[in-house]
């Protein structure tokens, strides 16, 4: 086999092309990509052993672990699907995911089963929970398949309660008939606007979308890429797809502290991060080892617009280091970067589609905005995934046939292509690169005029006199919705200098731009699951105060 074309075909091409390469690192193990693979092929016989059907959904709901990784990539090598759940989900949140998509089959930790208490009990589909070895535990002691009788006790006696060890004790066997087309994932988005909803992503979605990143971040076989997001993001996921692509190294990091990355990246010798703004701009205001300019090759942003002042220090940190600033979507995986040689010209640019993508600006009735006109962002192509699970009103919100004549949709093609309609505004300029505006849904809608909350981020960030920041819209009799903040101290101050902050929106923004009121909040902004600022639900804390 010399092409993947399913997800864990990357790992089975890269294992056939130097079983002795490093594939895998937590902690203190290291796994190479022979045994990685290995690992993967047994965890997928033991989950056809527990009678996983073809297209059966499989919950992995653990912090980063090597089990994690195996099991994400063993679930659909069965002919199954996997769900990975977010570690910082709470038990309500872990069992509306195994109802809604009716997995059958868990794995977590003893740790974390207790947690679950009545939440089992609820899922009639779930029939085997995998435990992993506790953390921290004697290898040797992990590898006896013995599962602890407490932790067995947890789970319900209509269920197979089954060790790790025990899972991987099963000779190799051929998994159920799949193809690239095939349901592959679910990744369930973090639920700040409600109950968490189900992405449905392919075989082809994800291969394909390894194939395109790793391409213009040039991975390549001895790369050491960070994985510090979580993997049910799939940005997150993205950092193990493209690494296992071009042989390169993944280091799983569960970190408490910024600092915890930076330590990391120095001992690892990182040659590639990708992370969110939030920690972004919680790194750029630390001291960086040295030595990590010397081999960190590029870092790359998702998840939102990177303040410009951030984007500078992060430069100033690691000059020898290349920024890739990039727009992802959920339901169509990846979307748009920057190439580095761009950002001194247009630094608030998400630049231009990826390869293997066509990004479209339609206004409300399907045609094409002129340059520098605001419409939809609209993600067309190989990556746009399968719909919302079990959810056809919000998938024909956002998944759309495409109309006639717009991209490479000719009159005489009869059958409909599916895209993605974000909901996102952004402009395109007249040479083709893409500027965000803000979410139909978040913008806001005062004296008349629509205003970005993250375009009134960007002007407070540039002031320095916050650490952190959020904008929303409030209810207002005259104006609609007046404009207010919560700030956080910058860096080194117990407090923010709210007049001194006025003073500089008034000098730096339009009248109708300039906060109405500023709430101060003492200590770092609450992150939805995807280490993300949850604005909604800072909105909602400070109107119910």
């Amino acid at each position: 086999m010399t092409e993947a074309h399913l997800l864990h075909e990357l790992l089975r091409v890269a294992a056939q092309r130097n079983p002795d390469a490093l594939a895998l690192t937590e902690g203190g193990r290291t796994l190479t990509y022979g045994e990685l693979a290995s690992q993967v092929e047994r965890a997928a016989a033991g989950l056809l052993h527990l009678g996983l059907q073809r297209g059966q959904r499989v919950g992995i709901w653990l912090e980063k672990r090597v089990e994690g990784v195996v099991a994400s990539f063993a679930a659909p090598q069965a002919g199954g699907v996997m769900v990975p759940i977010n570690p910082l989900l709470k038990p309500e949140q872990v069992g509306h995911i195994l109802r809604d998509c009716d997995v059958a089959v868990l794995l977590t930790s003893p740790e974390r089963v207790p947690l679950l208490g009545p939440v089992l009990q609820a899922c009639p589909a779930l029939h085997a929970v995998v435990l992993t070895p506790s953390i921290g535990l004697d290898p040797t002691a992990a590898a006896s398949g013995s599962l602890a009788p407490e932790a067995a006790a947890q789970v319900p006696h209509h269920m197979a309660a089954v060790a790790w060890p025990q899972l991987l004790d099963q000779p190799p066997r051929p998994g159920h008939r799949v193809i690239d087309t095939d349901m592959l994932a679910i990744l369930y988005t973090s639920g700040s606007t409600g109950r968490p909803k189900g992405v449905v992503l392919s075989h082809r979605n994800m291969v394909a979308g390894a194939k395109s990143v790793s391409s213009y971040l040039e991975n390549r076989a001895g790369d050491v890429i960070l994985a510090a997001l979580p993997l049910s993001f799939d940005a997150g996921f993205s950092q193990l797809t493209t690494a296992f692509h071009t042989g390169a190294r993944v280091v799983l990091l569960n970190y408490l502290m910024p600092r915890d990355v930076l330590r990391t990246m120095e001992r690892e010798k990182v040659t590639g991060l990708t992370a969110v703004p939030p920690l972004y701009i919680q790194l750029a205001g630390m001291e960086w080892p040295a030595s990590i300019n010397t081999h960190l090759r590029y870092f790359a942003n998702t998840g939102g617009r990177m303040p410009r002042d951030t984007l500078q220090a992060l430069r100033t940190r690691v000059p020898a280091a290349k920024p890739f600033l990039m727009y992802g979507l959920t339901e169509a995986f990846r979307s748009t970067y920057l190439p580095p040689e761009e950002v001194d010209r247009r630094p608030d640019s998400i630049g231009k589609a990826i390869p293997n993508a066509e990004i479209l600006v339609l206004r409300e009735d399907g045609t094409e905005c002129a340059p520098d006109e605001p419409g939809e962002l609209v993600h067309r192509g190989a990556l746009v995934g399968l719909g919302y699970w079990g959810d056809p009103e919000k998938t024909a919100e956002r998944y759309k046939p495409l109309p006639v004549g717009v991209g490479g949709r000719e009159s005489g093609l009869v059958l409909p292509e599916m895209a993605v309609f974000s909901g996102d505004t952004v402009r395109r300029d007249a040479e083709g690169f893409l500027y965000f505006i803000g979410r139909r849904d978040e913008m806001i809608k005062t004296s008349g005029y629509r205003v970005s909350p993250t375009e009134v981020e960007e002007v407070l960030y540039a002031t320095q006199l916050v650490g952190e920041c959020a904008a929303f819209g409030v209810d207002h009799p005259v104006m609609g919705q007046a404009i207010e903040i919560v700030a956080t101290p910058p860096a080194g101050a117990v407090d923010v200098d709210v007049p001194a902050l006025m003073a500089q929106c008034k000098q730096r923004m339009p009248a109708y731009m300039v906060p109405a009121k500023v709430h101060v909040y003492p200590g770092p902004l609450p992150r939805n699951p995807n280490g993300k600022i949850d604005r909604k639900s800072l909105a909602e804390q400070t109107l119910n105060r």
